[in-house]
């Protein structure tokens, strides 16, 4: 399996937008509005695991200021996972952020979601705190130094 790693700051609306919008309901069961969602973020940067034509990953986040990161949504198609898809696109993810000069990304989670909590503990990031949000859900706000980047698979 060889796995291609799309790093781009806009997507059109073309067949890799689609493909992130298509697994971003797969996973997370809806659309959330995601096209209107990320007009509305600053410096959009899109991590996207390809094999063929076919969107298997992604990462999305935005910039929060001059050195901060916020790492916003992701995930890898069903039939991909545990093949180490996930940790490829955070430490592309990160590299870049290190080549532009972010110091520092962030970014929250539930613990519905463990494997996202596990593999961003594993991989350098410390639990700021926890709230619970709007819709009663509990959520837990992560956060990671760049300057020294270790990453583990």
């Amino acid at each position: 399996m060889c796995i291609n790693y799309v790093i781009t700051n806009s997507i059109s609306d073309d067949p890799i937008l689609d493909g992130i919008i298509e697994l971003h309901k797969v996973i997370f069961g809806c659309d959330d509005d995601l096209i209107n969602k990320m007009a509305n973020k600053p410096k959009l940067l899109f991590v996207t695991a390809m094999l063929d034509m076919k969107v298997v990953g992604y990462k999305i986040g935005y910039e929060h200021d001059a050195t901060t990161f916020y790492s916003w949504l992701g995930g890898v198609d069903p039939n991909y996972r545990n093949s180490g898809i996930a940790s490829a696109l955070m430490r592309k993810q990160h590299q870049y952020l290190m080549e532009k000069g972010y110091r520092v990304v962030q970014t929250k989670t539930m613990n519905k979601w463990r494997h996202m909590l596990i593999l961003n503990i594993k991989n350098g990031f410390d639990v700021l705190s926890t709230y619970t949000d709007e819709k009663g859900w509990h959520k837990i706000i992560l956060e990671k130094k760049l300057h020294n980047e270790q990453v583990n698979d």
